[in-house]
């Protein structure tokens, strides 16, 4: 969420979501996608929508800390296809 932006009550931001700053947000913001302006529009979506749904499907931020310790490199450099990959091993 960027500085000093609004995010207007009971509007949803979708996990993965980039919110500009200063941006007033009115309406819900889909998974992964950027938002900016007043009113906040879509910019652009972070990723293709097949890798949107593998990491929605991953739920990374749930891992317990041992198997997020050992994805930090890949989730880091934004590996997201070896983060897949090593997931489904």
């Amino acid at each position: 969420i960027g500085y000093e932006a609004v995010i207007m009550a009971g509007v949803h931001i979708g996990d993965g979501a980039i919110v500009g700053t200063r941006a007033v947000v009115t309406k819900d913001v889909p998974p992964y996608t950027i938002v900016g302006g007043v009113p906040a529009k879509e910019i652009r979506k972070r990723f293709s929508p097949d890798i949107i749904e593998q990491m929605q499907a991953l739920k990374w931020w749930d891992w317990s800390v041992d198997k997020i310790r050992e994805f930090l490199p890949y989730l880091m450099n934004g590996d997201l296809e070896k983060i897949v990959a090593m997931k489904n091993r």
